[in-house]
């Protein structure tokens, strides 16, 4: 697939208030595509791309910090109430917490895609100025963005690592009423998230796959592997 198609379908299949916040991969073709781009104009409108994507993915970060910090609490609380668990209420607190687990979950691997897909859309434009023009630009501006605060995603491939393993310990499927109570909880999530955090997770798990893969073009402006669990790993939790 075109990597143009790609990050369209990429955008659609986000969360409506993240869809603004891409790289606008089209405009800048276009302006490749022009008679004679401007080299500084072509610099300015990536700059201002990048700062883009760091304004938005430090908010993010900045969010989930603060969001892992009171679904601790919650969880807590819940185990503190673990004695209570015929009760109505505490089955409803489980089910709810259970989740928000999953929305938080995917959120955080949806970032992990927002960075994923947006570094590579700055490659693979970068690649078709260069071709154009003949020049050599790709290579000191994608060491310029290895730096970024928007590239580097340790600590929310970390926490999603961490609430994976959250979900198993709180949530265990040890037998089949509790599987089926987390496939609930998975289609709840979806439905209380507009158009379905599960359902833009599991897009951006495969494109994550599918970008990070070796192929005949793999170079050194290619993502390394997956740095998140096994996809399918991930995918079957999210089920």
């Amino acid at each position: 697939m075109k990597f143009g198609k790609r990050i369209k379908e990429q955008i659609q299949e986000s969360l409506p208030e993240w869809r603004d916040k891409f790289l606008r991969y089209k405009e800048l073709k276009n302006l490749i595509s022009s008679p004679d781009p401007a080299e500084f104009i072509f610099i300015g409108l990536l700059n201002a791309e990048i700062d883009k994507f760091n304004a938005f993915f430090v908010e993010q970060e900045e969010d989930f910090i603060i969001h892992r910090k009171e679904l601790q609490y919650r969880i807590q609380r819940l185990v503190e109430k673990c004695g209570d668990n015929d009760d109505e209420t505490f089955r409803e607190e489980i089910d709810d917490i259970r989740k928000d687990i999953v929305n938080f979950h995917g959120e955080m691997v949806l970032l992990v895609n927002y960075s994923n897909i947006n570094y590579t859309g700055l490659a693979k434009i970068l690649k078709k100025y260069d071709k154009r023009r003949g020049g050599a630009l790709r290579s000191p501006f994608i060491q310029k963005v290895l730096h970024q605060p928007f590239f580097k995603t340790d600590l929310v491939s970390r926490l999603v690592r961490e609430w994976e393993t959250t979900i198993d310990a709180v949530f265990p499927a040890s037998n089949a009423e509790a599987e089926r109570g987390y496939e609930r909880s998975a289609a709840v999530s979806s439905a209380a998230a507009g158009e379905g955090i599960f359902r833009n997770t599991v897009a951006a798990l495969v494109t994550m796959r599918e970008m990070r893969r070796g192929s005949s073009t793999y170079s050194a402006f290619s993502l390394p592997p997956v740095n998140l669990s096994d996809p399918d790993l991930v995918l079957g939790r999210c089920r």
